[in-house]
């Protein structure tokens, strides 16, 4: 990957430019230079501070997400400060610390009046099919903005997006009071997963993870035991230590083998929730399922209730940011960042732009 600046066919000469991050067809890092955008009536401008690189973009930039076609512009995790507001803006103002929830939902279909826009058939997230926040400034509908409490550091507020995925997957999956939950993945959501099940009223919190170094930093933040996948009689030893099947197992990976361990490993009748985004279809032991009425749900995404509750969970202290954040370059390394962040030494590698 490279990392070069450039300045787009086609820019007026004298217009205000920003830098922004660009993943090319090819794969390449770039920091291109465009013409900022002035907000609409609906619309805030937001001056980025800070924005992580989630797992999607690694794998968008391998060319590996079923969703994400290059080129794209990420930025899906990010906090900034309010510069500039169209008419009929009132919620929020010019200088208000925000933080972005990158969904973009139709308004209109039955999911959306529901208030389940993260499943509209017309689903559009911000960093991923529009261009993202990874830039020296962004402009969206203000209503995909929320102020970031005075409690909150920008390092935390920018740990909120992820965390949210993490709380809306605990969430459909039920009342977890005083439950046994495995939880498949130790990377950034999957040890996010860990605390917001913990923070759910969790008994007992197992997680896998191929890697030691993450094992240990499952540990480090409260899982009862961290094991490695290929651990001889995993969903027999699972279920030694939990006194039974696990009553929820979170796959933060999504692959056949994950999958089949999960099933394996859940209590009959119990939830299989899949966190991870699968690059595509997986075999499934249904006859396990269907025998043991084994649910299997899926979750993506989020909505403002999980962010809301993201922000109260970190406010607590119950998710050490300093555990989480492993690097950060500023916005003229993006290549650098990137390349950090397919490392197996890194969790959450941020670009700081402010």
């Amino acid at each position: 990957m490279s990392s070069t600046s450039r300045t787009p066919d086609g820019a007026a000469e004298g217009d205000t430019m920003d830098r922004r991050v660009t993943v090319t067809a090819d794969g390449d890092v770039v920091v291109e230079e465009v013409a900022r955008v002035r907000p609409a009536a609906g619309e805030a401008r937001v001056r980025t501070l800070l924005t992580g690189i989630c797992g999607s973009d690694v794998h968008a930039l391998r060319g590996e997400h079923p969703f994400i076609s290059r080129p794209y512009h990420p930025g899906h995790e990010a906090v900034g400060v309010v510069a500039e507001t169209g008419p009929g803006v009132t919620s929020v103002a010019e200088g208000d610390r925000v933080l972005l929830e990158p969904n973009l939902g139709c308004g209109t279909c039955r999911h959306c009046r529901s208030g389940r826009y993260n499943i509209c058939g017309e689903l559009r997230v911000i960093g991923c099919q529009t261009a993202g926040a990874m830039a020296d400034g962004f402009t969206v509908r203000a209503d995909r903005l929320h102020r970031v409490p005075d409690g909150l550091t920008d390092v935390q507020a920018v740990l909120v997006e992820p965390l949210a995925t993490p709380v809306h997957a605990v969430r459909r999956a039920g009342d977890l009071a005083g439950a046994g939950v495995l939880v498949l993945g130790a990377g950034p959501i999957g040890l996010l997963t860990a605390l917001a099940a913990r923070a759910a009223g969790v008994r007992t919190v197992i997680v896998t993870d191929p890697v030691a170094a993450k094992r240990d930093r499952a540990v480090r933040l409260g899982a009862d035991a961290a094991l490695a996948p290929g651990t001889p009689g995993l969903p027999e030893l699972v279920r030694e230590r939990l006194g039974g099947g696990a009553d929820a197992v979170f796959d933060c990976v999504a692959v056949s083998a994950s999958v089949t361990q999960a099933v394996r490993s859940v209590e009959k009748g119990g939830t299989v929730m899949v966190v991870g985004v699968p690059q595509g279809p997986l075999n499934v032991p249904l006859d396990l399922v269907q025998d043991r009425e084994i649910a299997v749900r899926g979750s993506l995404m989020y909505v403002g209730e999980d962010m809301r509750a993201a922000m109260t969970l970190l406010g607590t202290g119950a998710v050490p940011a300093d555990e989480f954040v492993t690097a950060t370059f500023p916005l003229d390394r993006a290549d650098e960042a990137f390349r950090a962040a397919g490392g197996p030494d890194q969790m959450k590698v941020l670009v700081s732009v402010g």
